[in-house]
């Protein structure tokens, strides 16, 4: 077994809070100690996905990189925590990842996050919990022949907007990775940073939502699921939750409480608890269908109510289909998916999700989606987001609400998957174009998207 030790010392595990620990109050120092657990799963996680999916796609990431980009301008506390953790990358004799290791507290097992396989990548383990809660797989992994494919160069008119989204002129130290542009179904052009090329994925984000929801479509062409059932969140008969459907899952309009606004998942996202222990127990305060509260608990629901048929279908299958053979869902410890946030991709296949869209779910002459998808993930008919000029459909955010569009250039039929740190897929059906742009975009900075989808658009007509 090879292993990459890239930071030896355990010094930062003990130095950290020393000349204060004994200021601190009982809660105080509870919080530190689970804001350190977090952060070492956040880098656990971050290296073990950014570097082991590269190479699966036959590219390559070093620490480094994923230090630079995606472990740089997180979420505070967090952001001061992750510099300095000791990790550790294990691999196999083969040379590819096995799992990688970080240390947060002298009297606790590290964190560690396991690769699986190229089809359900990286898992973290709890808190305290040993590092082999999958074992070592029993055979390697084994990494794809990378295919040279070569970069579709911007037509002119679309150049100027492509150099301004990495310069920051879309946002203030906005960091663009990734820009491609797609239309009559080509990619007329694509640009990516140093570093970065079209085999590289990023984590999406919630722009895993999205993807959640054309996997439910996907049940639903196939008759395995109905949007209109429930999503089996009720115990027994005659409790209320049991009346929230699939569809208000999708909608964010399940009524459930979540305790922070947006549902911060920190402790399946970064702590190594599992879906089922913190995603499908809230209770419920409002009818369903009547308040919009945007929660990633809804999405993991509506996912859930669609579990059973994964052993038959899993997402791997749909990806496989479309040619996203860059995309990997990934799950918690206990096999399920954490289809809210967790998975990896790339520019191109992210354009293909949205030709499916432009395409009314039809793909190589198979019906993937039901006829209309398209129509039902964007129609905002449902309780509405406050305090934006964006609507929101059935896991795609649009470009309208119901009171009409206030986006001036950009179609009422335009709608979006949106993702933290910069992530966005824009379909405009009735300009038959799909915009990506990936990023890793500092807290508290924001790329203008629907500017940047407007001279994008403006550039197509020249």
């Amino acid at each position: 077994m090879k292993k990459l030790i890239l930071a030896a010392t355990a010094l930062a595990l003990s130095t950290t809070v020393t000349t204060s620990i004994s200021a601190q109050s009982a809660q105080e120092r509870l919080d530190d100690r689970y804001n350190r657990a977090l952060a070492a799963g956040y880098k656990a996680l971050f290296m073990c996905s950014a570097i082991s999916h590269a190479e699966a796609n036959g590219t390559s990431r070093t620490a480094e990189s994923v230090m630079e980009w995606e472990l740089t301008g997180i979420q505070a506390p967090l952001d001061q925590m992750v510099r300095d953790m000791p990790f550790e990358i294990v691999r196999h004799d083969n040379g590819t990842v096995e799992r990688v290791k970080v240390e947060w507290a002298e009297d606790s097992q590290p964190r560690a996050a396991i690769h699986l396989d190229n089809d359900r990548g990286c898992a973290l383990n709890p808190i305290m919990g040993p590092g082999h809660y999958y074992g070592r797989p029993a055979n390697a992994v084994q990494s794809r022949m990378r295919r040279y494919q070569s970069i579709a160069e911007a037509p002119r008119a679309l150049r100027p907007s492509f150099e301004r989204a990495f310069s920051g002129a879309y946002g203030e130290e906005a960091r663009t990775t990734t820009v491609l542009v797609r239309y009559n179904g080509k990619n007329v052009g694509e640009r990516y940073v140093k570093g970065f090329d079209h085999a590289t994925p990023q984590r999406t984000w919630s722009v895993a939502k999205s993807i959640a929801a054309t996997v439910v479509g996907a049940a639903v062409q196939r008759g395995d699921a109905d949007v209109g059932n429930s999503a089996d969140l009720g115990f027994k008969r005659g409790e209320p939750r049991a009346e929230i459907t699939i569809d208000h899952a999708l909608r964010m309009a399940s009524g459930r409480y979540t305790d922070t606004p947006g549902n911060r998942t920190d402790p399946l996202y970064w702590g190594g608890a599992s879906i089922l222990e913190t995603a499908l127990e809230w209770p419920l305060v409002y009818k369903p269908g009547t308040v919009y509260r945007y929660a990633n608990n809804d999405t993991l629901a509506a996912v859930q109510a669609i579990a059973g048929t994964f052993e038959d279908h899993p997402p791997s299958e749909l990806f496989a289909k479309l040619g996203m053979t860059h995309t990997v869902a990934e799950i918690d410890w206990r096999g399920q998916y954490i289809m809210s946030s967790q998975a990896w991709t790339t520019a191109r296949d992210l354009a293909k999700l949205g030709q499916l869209y432009l395409n009314d779910g039809m793909w190589d002459g198979e019906r993937i989606l039901p006829e209309g998808w398209a129509d039902y993930v964007s129609d905002p008919s449902g309780p509405q987001p406050e305090g934006t000029l964006w609507g929101y459909g059935a896991g795609w955010w649009t470009f309208r609400r119901p009171e009409g569009n206030a986006f001036e250039g950009i179609p009422d039929d335009a709608f979006a998957a949106r993702g933290n740190r910069g992530q966005y897929v824009v379909v405009v059906p009735s300009r038959n174009v799909v915009i990506v742009r990936r990023g890793e975009d500092m807290v508290g900075t924001r790329f203008d998207i629907a500017a940047f989808t407007r001279d994008v658009l403006a550039a197509l007509e020249e």
